[in-house]
Parts: C-alpha cells; sequence; structure tokens
C-alpha cells in the first residue's frame, strides 16, 4: 500500500503548478502518490497536469470532475480521496509548496502515535517568492498553536481554541492525517467551495480525534493578489463566510449523537460577535470598564484599611 496520497486541487494555477508538483517529486521520503485534480481550469495548468502525470506514471495522477465542471476545493478534495491509495492524506495547494522533508519528518511521528488522527506543523507566508526587493524580509512563520507540541490533543480542545483565536486554523500544507479518520467524519463538505473550506474539515477532525501539532516547518503559503482568500477579502466576503461556517458548526455539534454543549455555546458566542459587532463591541467595552472600577474600588479599599 502506498503510505500517502498527495492531494492537489488547481483551478487555473498555470502560474504555479509547475513549482508545487516539483516539490513534491523533491521530496526525500518516496513512498507517495500524488493526485492532481482539474477543477475545471481553463489555461496551461491543465496540460501541465496531465504532461506530469505522463511522465511520472504510478506516482502522479490526473483526474477531473465530470464535463470538466468548476465544484470547489472541498469537492476535488472528496473526489482525490475516493481514488486515493494511501493510508495518509497530506494536502498541497497548487500555489504552495513543500519543503523536500515534509514527509520524512512528518510519516514517522504519526506512525508512533497510533492515537493521534492528524498532524498539523508550522508553515512559512512566502511572500520572497516574488522577487521583489520590498518582499525579501517579510516571510514570517506561522506557529500561533495554542496547545503544547508533541502531545496528543483531545477532542475538542484544539477545536476550541481555534474559536478562541476568530476562527484561525493551521494551513492545509502542514497537515498530515489518517485517511480513515477522513472517511469516518464524511470527508470535506462539498458546500463549501472556495472560503471556510479548511475551517469546516479542521472542525469535523477535532471534534472527533485527538491531533498533534509538530513544531517545525515544512511548507511555504505562498501570498499572491490572486489567491482564493485575497480575492475573497477583495469583494468583502470573509465575514459572511465565517458567519456561515459558525453557522454550520453550531448545527454539527447539535447534530451529533453526544452533543458538547461547550463548543456548541462558544459557536453561538461568536456568531453573536458576527451577527450583532456593534452590540458585541458595547458589551465588550462595558465589560472592560466595569473590571476597571472593581480593580480600582479594590485598591481604594485597600488603602483604606491601611
Amino acid at each position: 500500500m502506498t503510505r500517502v496520497s498527495i492531494i492537489t486541487p488547481f483551478l487555473n494555477a498555470g502560474a504555479f503548478i509547475e513549482e508545487s508538483i516539483n516539490s513534491v517529486l523533491a521530496q526525500t521520503y518516496d513512498d507517495w502518490e500524488l493526485l492532481l485534480v482539474d477543477d475545471g481550469s481553463t489555461d496551461a495548468s491543465t496540460e501541465i497536469a496531465c504532461r506530469y502525470a505522463a511522465a511520472h506514471p504510478g506516482k502522479v495522477r490526473y483526474l477531473s470532475h465530470g464535463h470538466q465542471q468548476n465544484r470547489g476545493a472541498s469537492a476535488s478534495r472528496n473526489l482525490a480521496a475516493r481514488y486515493a491509495a494511501g493510508e495518509y492524506l497530506a494536502f498541497l495547494d497548487a500555489d504552495d509548496v513543500y519543503l523536500p522533508q515534509k514527509l520524512e519528518v512528518t510519516v514517522p511521528i504519526l506512525d508512533a502515535h497510533p492515537e493521534v488522527a492528524m498532524l498539523y506543523a508550522a508553515t512559512q507566508y512566502w511572500y520572497s517568492w516574488s522577487g521583489r526587493r520590498e518582499d525579501a524580509d517579510r516571510d514570517w512563520v506561522w506557529r500561533k498553536y495554542g496547545a503544547k507540541p508533541d502531545t496528543a490533543i483531545d477532542p475538542p480542545r484544539m477545536l476550541l481554541r481555534f474559536l478562541e483565536d476568530g476562527g484561525t486554523v493551521p494551513c492545509m500544507g502542514g497537515v498530515l492525517v489518517r485517511r480513515a479518520a477522513v472517511e469516518r467524519v464524511g470527508g470535506w463538505e462539498e458546500s463549501f467551495q472556495r472560503i471556510c473550506t479548511d475551517q469546516v474539515f479542521h472542525a469535523k477532525l477535532c471534534l472527533n480525534f485527538p491531533v498533534m501539532i509538530v513544531d517545525v516547518c515544512l511548507d511555504r503559503y505562498r501570498q499572491h493578489e490572486d489567491s482564493s482568500c485575497r480575492t475573497a477579502a477583495r469583494a468583502g466576503q470573509l465575514d459572511a463566510a465565517f458567519e456561515r461556517y459558525l453557522t454550520w458548526l453550531e448545527s454539527y455539534v447539535s447534530a451529533q449523537p453526544i452533543v458538547n454543549p461547550t463548543v456548541r455555546d462558544m459557536a453561538r458566542r461568536a456568531l453573536r460577535r458576527h451577527r450583532h459587532p456593534f452590540l458585541y463591541r458595547v458589551r465588550r467595552q462595558a465589560a472592560r470598564c466595569d473590571a476597571r472600577l472593581r480593580r480600582l474600588a479594590s485598591r481604594t479599599i485597600g488603602r483604606t484599611l491601611l
């Protein structure tokens, strides 16, 4: 059996996909397959993907939706997962790259912790790829874990940390997950096509399985103006997308055989912040004022008693 199936959905990624594929071919760990899923591309990325699949039979495979449909990242990842032969799944967006030791480092760790369903690693936010002088020193590494590395994190603790942090989740390039765990939670939610696809995936896994953080950077997340997040931000769609994710999460948690009230209540509180931002800011300011008054009163009483 192939150990790792790497899933790369792409949509008009002709400018970057070749570099992404080459970063997989450069892996120091060789027991992998790469599934390239065409999500309805109309540029050169289809030809590039087919060329690599022909050049590397048995290692690189080209997949597409019927009639060259555009069905979104979640449906594309589910399609690849159905064809995957690997025990583990890894994910690499078509504009990002792996560092050469990505699999060599993470596979043995997941092997050594059978109780863990998924590993997270740090990710470099990659600006310097542009070659522009102003981007040379902008690279930085995401390490906002919210939990101790190298220990199993029982559910739903990691999901709660993500919600506390405003919904920030690790990049998919930093993930290695057991295919059986992904199948058990029903894969990706295909109604989320572009934005918050990752949040939904992380929520399903972290609510149901222990996960682990590995404090090492093994992939690069390319920062550019045509990325899905930047495109959605310019269109003013991010707030609505995150509200939709939280609405889904509240419903998903409530539908579980054993409802976790902490996660459900935190999702509801986060929803209130999005639906009533002015009221939330007023209440937060009032709470801060109340806390300051309490501290002032406590100090005043203390001085009086002295």
